[in-house]
């Protein structure tokens, strides 16, 4: 990661549930802290939201400029020219955040890992192949990356694991068929998908947030 230190925010003194959420191309773990101010999970007790930075890099689509990403994309339409290498490396950095969760006593099933937009194409990666069951997946205007391998690389553990999916229709970054095609594709492979659209574009709006919040309670709460 650009930064060691991921963003944490705790609800309370004694976390007992993980949120994990990464941020999108050439943002940062700061784009996410508001929305988790607002947040009110006080329902399933105290909870820890961590905030990671994705490392740098030049991304193709942008002349190779430097900026933190969690792998390259080299066009915005079709899963041609995936960056498989940069998409694998940082899954093994979201497996040590879980990993490190996990360590200081949140039990997986009380970890939910989620995303947007190139933080939602992390989620759905580690967290279908992910060998521990997690509470949830989230995942915010995005895709299934890799989505021709998922069927044989994920993992058992999560197949009952409730996803949340939510896109915007007006979206010029990441076209609505392609989210819907990403969730046909978890459906037809079994997967608890919940899924949700706003009039919206490459953004989070407030009813995402508030289903969103719904969504973390419930799974949270079991």
């Amino acid at each position: 990661m650009n930064d060691s230190t991921a963003i944490e925010i705790e609800t309370g003194p004694s976390p007992q549930a993980s949120v994990i959420i990464l941020h999108g191309l050439g943002a940062s773990g700061d784009d996410f802290v508001p929305v988790c101010e607002q947040m009110d999970l006080r329902a399933v007790g105290d909870v820890r939201y961590v905030l990671p930075h994705a490392p740098m890099r030049p991304v193709t689509l942008n002349n190779g400029l430097v900026m933190p990403a969690w792998y390259d994309i080299a066009a915005l339409s079709g899963p041609a020219r995936e960056d498989e290498a940069g998409l694998r490396a940082s899954q093994a950095i979201v497996e040590s955040l879980i990993a490190r969760e996990v360590q200081r006593g949140v039990a997986s099933a009380r970890i939910v890992l989620g995303g947007f937009s190139q933080g939602c194409a992390m989620a759905l990666l580690t967290g279908l192949r992910q060998r521990d069951k997690l509470a949830g997946i989230v995942g915010l205007s995005g895709y299934l990356p890799l989505a021709d391998k998922t069927a044989a690389e994920r993992n058992a553990a999560n197949q009952d694991t409730p996803i949340f999916l939510a896109h915007g229709r007006f979206d010029p970054m990441i076209a609505l068929p392609r989210a819907i095609a990403s969730r046909d594709a978890l459906v037809a492979l079994g997967y608890p998908v919940q899924w949700h659209e706003y009039p919206m574009e490459h953004s989070v709006c407030l009813p995402e947030i508030e289903d969103l919040r719904r969504f973390l309670v419930e799974t949270l709460g079991r």
